[in-house]
């Protein structure tokens, strides 16, 4: 059984956990979908919260790394992949990032950090930015909080600007391809952000966050499968990443694979109850039962002419 449903509400909620561009208020941000601050936050997805956003990339033709992977390992008791491959897979070429970037450790955390602001403190991370780019147009640092400040007051279109400028003259900042990448998914232009976030992963393989980004960007796009694998090249950095399993679950019934689904999305709940929605609309009650398929008509029986 198939399940058609599109993923629009799904990646919205990635976009929640994975990128800091969700709605907020002066006091605090909305959470209009299903977050997960432990596994995301999009400065990087966020994302993303992915992502999540480091993503996108001015390379609309970046090669999106498992575009045509098979099926995911089997996985232990743990979830983590037994014969899975390294998590650089599907990332054509590993470069080394500008000196001095943070770990994605570390950027994680800033991630986290900047999901909790508020608008008045985007508004004078923007104010920040203007003025340091009045001395120097070209300071790629400042393009990059200036692209993000837009990003979190919804200017996605003029973030988008200022991503590629940062780019132009930093190509090889994984943050700044994140970041795009998470602006490219909110606005709905899935191949752009799974092209943004695979650069990202050229300069930082290790980011789960954007290997969780453009799993869901893939989902968009219906590429279920290549989904799959990057949400478990996400599993295999972060065990405990939660929206990566729920995705992954998803992913999976989305072609049939039940027991995986089943599988996951249990594991999901377990890390982080809110994925209880999901298991109970992807497989079934609470997991206990498959769900039903609606009942097709018989065909009209065909009256002989005489």
């Amino acid at each position: 059984m198939r399940i058609s449903t599109p993923f629009s509400l799904a990646a919205l909620g990635l976009l929640g956990a994975l990128t800091n561009c969700a709605a907020s208020s002066e006091k605090e941000r909305s959470t209009t979908v299903v977050t997960r601050a432990q596994s995301v936050a999009l400065t990087t997805p966020a994302a993303m919260a992915s992502a999540p956003a480091a993503p996108a990339d001015t390379l609309a033709n970046a090669p999106a790394a498992a575009a045509d992977a098979p099926t995911v390992p089997a996985v232990d008791s743990t979830g983590a992949a037994r014969s899975a491959p390294d998590v650089r897979a599907g990332v054509l070429a590993t470069e080394g990032a500008s000196a001095g970037a943070p770990t994605a450790r570390e950027i994680s955390a800033e991630r986290s950090r900047e999901k909790k602001m508020t608008g008045a403190e985007y508004r004078q991370m923007l104010a920040t930015a203007d003025a340091a780019l009045e001395n120097n147009p070209k300071d790629a640092a400042a393009l990059l909080q200036r692209a993000k400040a837009k990003s979190y007051l919804h200017e996605y279109p003029a973030a988008q600007l200022d991503y590629s400028a940062a780019l132009r003259y930093q190509r090889n900042n994984p943050d700044a391809y994140y970041n795009r990448g998470v602006n490219h998914l909110m606005m709905k232009k899935y191949k752009a952000a799974s092209a943004d976030f695979a650069g990202a992963l050229r300069y930082r393989p290790d980011d789960k966050e954007s290997f969780f980004g453009r799993g869901v960007a893939k989902m968009q796009m219906l590429q279920y499968k290549p989904a799959v694998a990057d949400f478990t090249h996400a599993i295999q950095i972060d065990s405990a990443y939660a929206d990566a399993w729920e995705y992954r679950g998803i992913s999976y019934a989305s072609f049939d694979k039940m027991p995986e689904a089943r599988r996951d999305l249990e594991h999901a709940t377990d890390l982080n109850p809110n994925a209880a929605k999901s298991l109970r609309r992807y497989v079934g009650h609470d997991g206990k039962e498959p769900i039903k398929v609606a009942p097709m008509r018989a065909p009209r029986p065909t009256v002989p002419r005489h």
